[in-house]
């Protein structure tokens, strides 16, 4: 067994922590986390 998921899913959230150089609130971090990891649609599908 190996812990690369973790590891992987891990490395980018270390990447948001250092590039915002701290957070005073933990829930712009958790918002910060979701933003950069999530796959999002933020403009609308034009057909």
């Amino acid at each position: 067994m190996s812990n690369a998921g973790a590891e992987g899913l891990n490395s980018p959230v270390e990447q948001v922590r250092v590039s915002a150089r701290g957070y005073h609130n933990r829930e712009h971090f958790k918002t910060a986390i979701w933003f950069h990891l999530a796959v999002l649609e933020l403009y609308p599908v034009t057909s």
